[in-house]
């Protein structure tokens, strides 16, 4: 945590996510106790979104300074109504979770032009005030970036999500053959022919206990909620983290993304999902890959193998399942097409349910207008 001025940091590197910050509304103006005059309305703190705006502009911007409504305008002879203070506007990312320093949800950010009002500004004086004027409000507030992509990778450290979203898209994610080399998120984008654009997350990898904050714990949780699918990605030969640890064939892996991600918040497993079964290049792989699609078809038949505390209370079906080998490139076409796929049936499903609701809304707005002309008495009723 780096303190720079009254705002408190939380960085990854020179990514930063979290800011804490005070924000004040501007102090009404003074009434004009002999001619009746009001001061002005002190100026209010709203967060507006924007596209071109990352954390790191909003701290250097802002580096030891209050957010502060200006103060409203006196009442005078020339003025008797003073004019209102103007307001602070801060300019900050899409994808903002804005809250009170002991987490009650303030709201959230998440379209170009949002915006919440986060600190009002102090009345006026007047009649009803002896023309004193009231402070703003104050109070600290905490702005938490929660990553906004269509696809977040979803893995332990080291099964190949860097590799993976290198491979896909155009970014350039720092990769080696050891765990936590993702220490920040990394977005990238898959470009198709006919020109439609997805968003790829890479995030920092999961370790078991995640859910309490161990390891990177919620600084990854956090942005699997902000994604609109999940795309898990497993070693096909397992995972080990360390000689310490012990190790996890690739079903109990992939229990265990369940596990972490339910305990943290369970409506993440609601979430449509995918499987990415990399490393397919290795020796044995096509053995354990076939092994894998038999436990994933029947988990209730493997999962008494697994320590109860590891099992999960409910199991994703996965939209599909596609092996990899992100080193060779071997199945990422057919995985690419499998993320476009999902994501369109998303979309329709999303469509056509927003139509439903609409009509299922007019047919509401019919039958009430039906029922309010049959108590109208006869002569009030038109034809």
């Amino acid at each position: 945590m780096v303190l720079c001025g009254r705002a408190l940091l939380r960085k990854y590197g020179n990514f930063i996510d979290n800011l804490r910050i005070l924000v004040k509304g501007g102090t009404g103006g003074m009434g004009l106790p002999r001619l009746g005059g009001e001061g002005g309305r002190g100026g209010d703190v709203w967060v507006v979104a924007k596209h071109d705006v990352t954390m790191k502009h909003v701290k250097s911007k802002f580096p030891q300074k209050r957010f502060v409504g200006a103060v409203g305008v006196n009442s005078s002879v020339r003025a008797l109504k003073g004019t209102p203070g103007a307001d602070c506007v801060v300019d900050v990312p899409v994808g903002i979770a804005v809250t009170t320093d002991n987490g009650a949800k303030i709201g959230e950010l998440d379209r170009e032009g949002d915006k919440l009002q986060v600190a009002r500004g102090g009345q006026g004086g007047g009649f009803r005030t002896d023309f004193l004027p009231a402070k703003g409000q104050r109070r600290v507030i905490r702005l938490d970036m929660k990553l906004i992509a269509d696809v977040g990778l979803v893995g332990f450290p080291n099964a190949g999500k860097s590799s993976i979203l290198s491979s896909v898209s155009h970014a350039k994610p720092q990769i080696a053959d050891y765990p936590f080399t993702t220490v920040r998120p990394e977005v990238g984008k898959i470009m198709y022919p006919d020109y439609k654009q997805i968003s790829v997350a890479d995030l920092p990898g999961l370790i078991e206990g995640a859910h309490i904050n161990r390891g990177m714990g919620h600084k990854f949780l956090k942005h699997v909620e902000r994604t609109k699918q999940l795309l898990f990605v497993v070693d096909v030969s397992g995972f080990q983290l360390s000689f310490k640890t012990p190790f996890r064939t690739a079903f109990e892996t992939v229990q265990l993304l369940m596990l972490e991600l339910e305990l943290y918040k369970d409506d993440l497993l609601d979430k449509p999902a995918l499987l990415a079964v990399n490393k397919m290049d290795l020796p044995d792989a096509e053995d354990r890959f076939h092994e894998l699609m038999q436990q994933l078809e029947h988990p209730a038949d493997h999962l008494h193998t697994l320590p109860e505390e590891l099992v999960p209370e409910r199991q994703i079906n996965f939209k599909h399942i596609v092996p990899i080998s992100a080193a060779t490139n071997q199945g990422m076409e057919e995985l690419k097409g499998c993320i476009r796929s999902s994501l369109d049936e998303q979309a329709e499903r999303e469509i056509q349910e927003t139509a439903r609701e609409k009509l299922q809304s007019l047919h509401t707005l019919s039958s009430h207008s039906v029922r309010y002309r049959q108590l109208l008495p006869p002569e009030h009723t038109v034809d």
